[in-house]
């Protein structure tokens, strides 16, 4: 899995850990993943980014060679900054859609052969609530999200004859390390603590256990679903 260093893919690792997978963990150079997951057995660490030529192949196959095969793909590597249609550069839109689109295409192509030999693979992307609305400043960030929804649901159509699921996971309002900039704001942070019906923000854990889900037999019939983990924030105005 990619983003493993903190927030959300570090809860999602974590527990996948915790109920017996092995995980290769991949995250930028400099994260110290060893100090995060030393103490876990079946954690294995690979430092990359994911937006260089040639990095969805190199994850894959340090994957497949520490874990001798792939069963499940979870893409979670993404960044958000603030920006409107008139303040998005070229550069920030290159940026934003390279990591949060091209990684996730390069490394899911990567794997594709490896999952079609395991007979059940999965694959969960990280999309957000962001990939069914829209969000004041958060141009390039919304489109690089429904753009994951678009290409899941494409990927699910194109894989289930090989067994393989894919979904997308949409967390609302979640306190990370990437969202703290936007909580900062008191006035954003009340919005979505008021906007969501449960009346809170989200923790990486609330993720974490719907991605455990999705990767487990039970949801085996589930494929092209953009599960929604918000609290209700997106069915109340």
């Amino acid at each position: 899995m990619t983003g493993g260093a903190s927030g959300i893919g570090e809860a999602i690792a974590k527990i996948f850990l915790d109920n017996g997978a092995a995980i290769c963990i991949v995250d930028l150079p400099g994260k110290d993943l060893e100090k995060i997951y030393g103490s876990y057995d079946g954690a294995y660490f690979l430092e990359q980014d994911v937006t260089v030529p040639g990095a969805g192949d190199k994850i894959i196959k340090a994957a497949v060679a520490k874990m001798g095969g792939l069963d499940i793909l979870v893409n979670n590597a993404g960044m958000a900054m603030p920006s409107s249609l008139e303040t998005t550069s070229d550069e920030l839109w290159d940026q934003v859609m390279g990591l949060n689109v091209g990684s996730m295409f390069k490394i899911s192509r990567a794997a594709l052969p490896h999952l079609k030999k395991s007979g059940k693979g999965r694959i969960i992307n990280l999309g957000s609530i962001m990939s069914d609305m829209g969000g004041p400043d958060l141009f390039v960030y919304g489109t690089s999200k429904h753009a994951v929804a678009g290409m899941t649901k494409s990927m699910a159509v194109d894989l289930g004859k090989f067994g393989i699921t894919a979904n997308y996971l949409q967390p609302g309002a979640i306190v990370t390390a990437l969202s703290a900039p936007f909580f900062a704001d008191l006035d954003f942070k009340k919005y979505w603590e008021e906007k969501a019906p449960m009346g809170r923000l989200g923790q990486p854990e609330d993720v974490a256990v719907a991605a455990l889900f999705l990767a487990t037999d039970a949801a085996q019939f589930i494929s092209g679903v953009g599960l929604n983990v918000d609290g209700g924030a997106i069915i109340q105005f």
